[in-house]
């Protein structure tokens, strides 16, 4: 009998499992499963929204035109600057700064756009270049206060003053302006300066190594032979050092024969010179 009972009572709990309205049990597997075939599914209706609408919400989408100024804008614009008349701007404003008159040539500009400073090439009526820093003092009483990429601003008096690069024609030579300037600016003397020719700078200018402790060559010292004409007309100076030559440091015994082999009538070379505790862009230029 009792085997009967346990009979009939599992066929009984079978049956129940089976009557209608019992919910059936969900694992964790298929909520995971569902959750993750709805998001697929709300995905791809949002990329099937996206290809299907237009590309604004506003309907026909069109690019936006070129803005091109009217003639008459144009020329208004242009008119109130010239930029080929420096000596009198066309608009120039209350306490605008004037052109120098100093005897000064700029040669170059290096302008540093991260600090606001910068460093120019500038010669005085000797013909000279040297390289100045913003804040430093290009003449007695003459300070180098800015530097643009095609003029640099002087300080004199309290007031600004203007230095252009002109590129109106090419830069005069070292030999041509030293010719034009009085010798005694240059070096005491009243005789005029000769043209710089070949032969007289190779027999004017001796040209001594210089060596360190360790004996190692670093630069040419250079000197006046004969009376000393070609070594001013060159633009050196007594206890100048070429440190330099063509952009290359001074390193071998042999690189003042090389300079001096390397004049030619017309020709010009380039080179580097230590005085007073700086050094100083010098070109030498002969005479063709």
């Amino acid at each position: 009998m009792r085997f009967v009972r346990e009979n009939f009572a599992f066929s009984d709990s079978r049956l129940l499992g089976r009557l209608p309205g019992r919910v059936p049990a969900v694992s964790l597997h298929d909520a995971l499963w569902w959750a993750l075939a709805g998001g697929i599914a709300a995905l791809a209706a949002v990329l099937l929204w996206m290809v299907v609408t237009p590309v604004s919400p506003l309907g026909a989408w069109r690019p936006a035109e070129v803005r091109v100024m009217s003639p008459a804008a144009r020329a208004a614009l242009f008119a109130q600057v010239d930029p080929f008349n420096r000596a009198a701007p066309a608009a120039a404003g209350a306490g605008a700064s004037t052109v120098t008159g100093l005897a000064l040539t700029l040669f170059g500009v290096r302008v540093n756009a991260a600090t606001g400073g910068g460093s120019a090439i500038i010669a005085g009526a000797d013909g000279i270049q040297q390289v100045y820093r913003t804040g430093t003092e290009v003449m007695p009483g003459v300070l180098l206060a800015e530097v643009h990429f095609d003029h640099v601003g002087l300080s004199r008096n309290g007031a600004t003053e203007l230095l252009y690069l002109d590129q109106s024609k090419p830069a005069p030579a070292a030999s041509t302006v030293l010719a034009q300037t009085p010798a005694g600016l240059v070096g005491g003397s009243t005789a005029s300066v000769a043209p710089l020719t070949v032969q007289g700078l190779r027999q004017g200018i001796a040209l001594q190594p210089q060596a360190t402790d360790n004996g190692r060559v670093n630069g040419l010292q250079v000197s006046a032979d004969g009376d000393g004409a070609a070594f001013r007309a060159a633009g050196f100076q007594p206890g100048d050092v070429i440190v330099g030559v063509g952009g290359k440091p001074v390193a071998n015994p042999s690189d003042g024969v090389t300079l001096l082999n390397s004049l030619r009538p017309g020709g010009s070379v380039a080179v580097t010179v230590q005085r007073g505790g700086k050094q100083l862009p010098l070109a030498i230029t002969v005479s063709p």
